[in-house]
C-alpha cells in the first residue's frame, strides 16, 4: 500500500507565534512530525512513501534526503496553490490500488490508525475510507454527513444538517477515487474539501471511520495539546 504526506504548507501561524522550526520538523515526544508519520507508515506495511514540501523549505528538504528506509521514499519539491494540488503531484507516485494520504500535522493515536488501515485493506467495496472525528477543534471544519452505517452522503462547510463528525484529514483512497482528482484539476477545482465533494458528485462510495480524537498542529498551543494527547494512549 502506498502512503503520501502533504507537507507543503508554509506554517505561517506557527512562525508568527514564535516557533522557529518548520512545521514538519516540529517535535512531539522528541520526534519530528514528519519522522513520526514515516515510522508509523512503515509499521503499517507501506510499500512506498511520497512527500511533498515547498521550494522554500530547504531545512526540511535536507532532513528528508538524509532519511534512510528500505522502501522507496519519493520527495517532491514544489510550491502549490492548495493541498489538493499537492495531492495531485503526489498521485503520480501511487502504483498500487490503495493509498493513505495525510497532512504532516495530523496527530492521532497509533493503535486507532492501525485499526483504520486494517479496516481499509479488508474493505473491497468502498472507493474511500475517510477518517472522521467528533472532536471539533478546527477553525474551519469540514462536516461529514453520514448514515447509520457510516456511508458518507456529503460534505459541508457549515453544520447545517447537524452532522456529528468532521473530516480528520486522513484519507484512504482507491484508484477510482484518485482518478477523480485528474478531473477535478482539469475543471479548476481547488482545496481538498472540494475534491471530497466531487467524489460524492461522481457517485463514488465513501465510508467514514471514526477516530476518538485527531489534532492538527496549526498553532503553538497545539504542540502542548498534542503532547498531552499522545500521553493518554
Amino acid at each position: 500500500m502506498d502512503y503520501a504526506i502533504i507537507a507543503a504548507g508554509e506554517g505561517s501561524r506557527l512562525v508568527q507565534e514564535g516557533i522557529k522550526s518548520p512545521k514538519p520538523l516540529v517535535r512531539l515526544q522528541g520526534i519530528t512530525l514528519i519522522d513520526r508519520l514515516i515510522s508509523i507508515f512503515i509499521k503499517n506495511k507501506a510499500t512506498s512513501i511520497s512527500i511533498i514540501v515547498n521550494e522554500q523549505m530547504k531545512e526540511v528538504q535536507e532532513h528528508l534526503k538524509g532519511v534512510k528506509t528500505d522502501i522507496p521514499l519519493n520527495l517532491v519539491i514544489k510550491s502549490t496553490p492548495s493541498s489538493m494540488h499537492s495531492f495531485y503531484e503526489l498521485s503520480r507516485y501511487v502504483k498500487s490500488d490503495k493509498l493513505c494520504l495525510t497532512t504532516v500535522d495530523t496527530i492521532f493515536i497509533e493503535k486507532e490508525f492501525e485499526q483504520y488501515i486494517d479496516t481499509f485493506v479488508k474493505d473491497e467495496q468502498s472507493d474511500g475510507l475517510m477518517a472522521v472525528t467528533d472532536y471539533i477543534d478546527d477553525e474551519k471544519p469540514l462536516y461529514v454527513d453520514v448514515d447509520e452505517n457510516l456511508f458518507i452522503h456529503n460534505f459541508y462547510d457549515t453544520n447545517e444538517y447537524g452532522s456529528k463528525y468532521i473530516s480528520g484529514g486522513i484519507y484512504c483512497l482507491r484508484q477510482n477515487a484518485i482518478k477523480v482528482l485528474d478531473k477535478a484539476i482539469a475543471n479548476g477545482v481547488s482545496r481538498m474539501r472540494n475534491y471530497q465533494k466531487q467524489l460524492i458528485k461522481e457517485g463514488l462510495q465513501l465510508k467514514a471511520y471514526p477516530f476518538k480524537k485527531i489534532i492538527d498542529v496549526d498553532h503553538a498551543e497545539d504542540i502542548q495539546k498534542a503532547e498531552c494527547f499522545l500521553l493518554t494512549k
